[in-house]
């Protein structure tokens, strides 16, 4: 890090991937063809972006916050005509102005904004989404919630809006010591294939639910839910259960009955 003059800051959560064995192994999940665009979101330095332009794909868009790292970026990718880097806030980007259905998100993301960046891209009006798959890296709790079932204790908003729009797969763990500088805590990758289970539900109403639901994670549905007791009578689940106990499916014959 001090070699090339440039600093982590820890208010944009930079931590940056040093081991180039990981990298390639990350790369090798991501399936492409020569119609891919693939969208990486905090490329950093480049570590991961030297992988993906080595791919069969159509395009390679690199969207980072830092000013600072983009002279590093477009030194490092100079000779590259298929690749765009792009300066702007993740978390403020128009994605519909380039994601098309060939499109496959990517992103070692900063672990202080990745259950926004997430909530974006799975909360679009428009679904399916214009993108097939996203791999991505989160803080190794945050993955865990994001996979969690019904019944257990890191279950809730997150698992629940993800699960209803997405099929979620872990595919490995990222070990704190191939970053710089180290966090304190593992990372873990997910893959995100969306799927169309769910496209009669008003996503926006399904958020409202899990929303209250888990407003009061400790007390019964029958209290925190009580402006929806006709449907949950309808639906016969019982009132007595708390919101950990409902299924991503039993939320989702909700919002549809809202609807």
């Amino acid at each position: 890090m001090k070699k090339d003059k440039y600093i982590a800051k820890k208010s944009l959560g930079q931590n940056f991937i040093t081991d180039e064995n990981f990298l390639k192994k990350l790369s090798s999940y991501i399936v492409t063809d020569k119609n891919t665009l693939v969208i990486e979101i905090g490329p950093g330095k480049g570590a991961l972006t030297k992988e993906l332009i080595k791919k069969k794909i159509v395009r390679l868009i690199v969207i980072e916050k830092d000013f600072s790292l983009i002279d590093i970026l477009e030194t490092s990718f100079k000779k590259a005509k298929n690749i765009k880097i792009i300066n702007q806030d993740a978390l403020k980007i128009d994605y519909n102005k380039f994601l098309n259905k060939n499109s496959i998100i990517v992103g070692n993301l900063p672990f202080n904004i990745s259950s926004g960046l997430l909530m974006k891209w799975v909360l679009l009006s428009k679904w399916p989404p214009p993108y097939k798959k996203m791999y991505l890296m989160f803080q190794k709790e945050v993955g865990e919630r994001i996979l969690a079932s019904h019944g257990s204790r890191q279950y809730g908003r997150l698992s629940i809006i993800t699960q209803s729009r997405c099929k979620v797969k872990k595919l490995f763990i990222a070990k704190s010591k191939i970053f710089s500088p180290q966090p304190k805590v593992d990372g873990i990758v997910l893959e995100f294939t969306p799927h169309n289970k769910n496209l009669d539900m008003d996503i926006n109403s399904l958020e409202k639910i899990v929303k209250k639901a888990f407003s009061q994670r400790r007390k019964k549905i029958k209290t925190t839910l009580s402006p929806y007791i006709n449907f949950l009578d309808i639906l016969s689940i019982d009132t007595n259960l708390r919101p950990e106990n409902l299924s991503v499916l039993e939320y989702c014959k909700l919002a549809k009955l809202m609807r």
